[in-house]
């Protein structure tokens, strides 16, 4: 019963933890109460259900038991009694039953949570970190990997937001049409941020969360509909390019788990009928003049419609990649170019390329540079240096997918350099 109880509490975390912190925000409209109540909960949880069992209702169990002790935490703030008293008559006071989540429904304590997240009164970087540790339920330390700063740093942020949306007044609201649209730019790459993070874990098993990419899903299927019919041509494109990547998910492992690589993957697997509602998005997407979204919807696009990777029109990859570098210069963006360049032009200039950005030392601490260049030098036939690239990548990655397949490429280079 213990195992059993264990993976019980583990799934409900993977896949609810977002669903119960929003619900738990806006009953308590604190993000630290609601945050350390649902830890406490999960807490309660491998205890009690290792005694008792797993109960019918494990999401509703969770969200109760952090309620109860929220209240509990409250109470013990002496100087906010009378807020007590008001949750005692309020719908805190009511048993929490199984929540009916209507994919429909709008709106969304979820949505309503990353809108929060990103008042435009916060920092752009606070916003994303924010949205990261409620919605998707990362650690400090995984928030502070993606932003490559220390995790002292990314603490001391996320703490600073959320007493700002305290202090401030923050509501846990919806905003009127005109807020909205101040605040859209973020909560689209927010919700991009929460695909990426299901699309590719930051670190442990598995290595893609298909809870984290369908809630996205249904996060931009959402901000469609709450911004019809004047739809704004990025929300369609992001739309458009998380049904594009999420359509290739089953090949992207092997049933051993291990990655497979884009030119690898059997085109057999990927969901046709996913790629058939995405492609005319980014045609939509592309009215009025593309933004970095439809664009890199767009570049999907293009891999999604060749049926063997030979078949991939990678000339006109790179010129949506130069718009793209064009528009939303990045070295990230930069360093995704360099791959198409190596596939249109070959290896070397792309190796120039990548070792410009090596040299400017922003992406230091990011395994996908060294992958990346340690692919290009296997290409040209230098194993030696790519088995140093190899290593390099190996030591910064934290999936374990990730990690085998570099494992298994620097025994590759290693084996054709002796």
């Amino acid at each position: 019963m213990g195992r059993d109880a264990d993976e019980a509490v583990d799934a409900v975390y993977r896949s609810d933890w977002g669903r119960i912190v929003a619900t738990l925000i806006r009953l308590f409209e604190d993000f630290e109460v609601a945050e350390e109540a649902a830890q406490e909960a999960f807490a309660a949880a491998v205890d009690q259900w290792r005694t008792s069992g797993v109960p019918e209702f494990p999401r509703a169990w969770i969200i109760q038991t952090a309620r109860h002790k929220a209240i509990d935490r409250i109470r013990r703030r002496t100087r906010l009694k009378e807020k007590v008293e008001s949750f005692a008559e309020s719908e805190l006071s009511q048993t929490i039953e199984e929540p009916n989540y209507d994919p429909a429904e709008i709106p969304d304590d979820r949505l309503r949570l990353i809108f929060t997240c990103c008042h435009p009164s916060l920092a752009l970087e606070a916003q994303v970190a924010l949205t990261l540790r409620t919605i998707c339920g990362l650690e400090t330390d995984e928030i502070a990997r993606a932003f490559l700063v220390p995790t002292a740093t990314m603490a001391q942020r996320l703490v600073r937001a959320k007493r700002k949306i305290r202090d401030a007044r923050i509501p846990y609201t919806m905003p009127g049409t005109n807020d909205m649209t101040e605040r859209l730019d973020a909560v689209l790459a927010v919700i991009y941020l929460v695909f990426n993070e299901g699309y590719a874990a930051t670190r442990g098993r598995p290595f893609v969360r298909t809870d984290l990419c369908a809630e996205a899903i249904r996060l931009g299927r959402l901000v469609r509909m709450l911004t019809a019919p004047q739809t704004p041509a990025e929300a369609t494109g992001l739309l458009a390019l998380m049904l594009l990547h999420d359509a290739r998910r089953d090949a992207r492992l092997d049933e051993a788990g291990d990655l497979v690589v884009l030119e690898e993957q059997d085109r057999r697997r990927w969901d046709q009928r996913q790629i058939a509602e995405a492609l005319p998005l980014v045609e939509e997407s592309f009215r009025g003049g593309p933004g970095p979204f439809a664009i890199q919807a767009a570049i999907a696009s293009e891999h999604c419609r060749a049926a063997r990777p030979e078949d991939t029109d990678w000339p006109q990859i790179l010129r949506l990649y130069d718009l793209l570098e064009r528009l939303q210069p990045s070295p990230i963006v930069s360093l995704n170019r360099a791959v198409a360049v190596a596939l249109v032009e070959g290896p070397r200039p792309a190796l120039a390329l990548v070792d410009g950005l090596a040299a400017a030392g922003d992406l230091d601490g990011y395994h996908l540079l060294h992958s990346a260049r340690a692919d290009l030098l296997r290409r040209a036939g230098s194993s030696e240096e790519a088995a140093e690239s190899y290593a390099l990548a190996l030591a910064l990655a934290t999936n374990d997918s990730e990690r085998r397949f570099l494992e298994r490429r620097l025994r590759e280079v290693q084996s054709a350099k002796a």
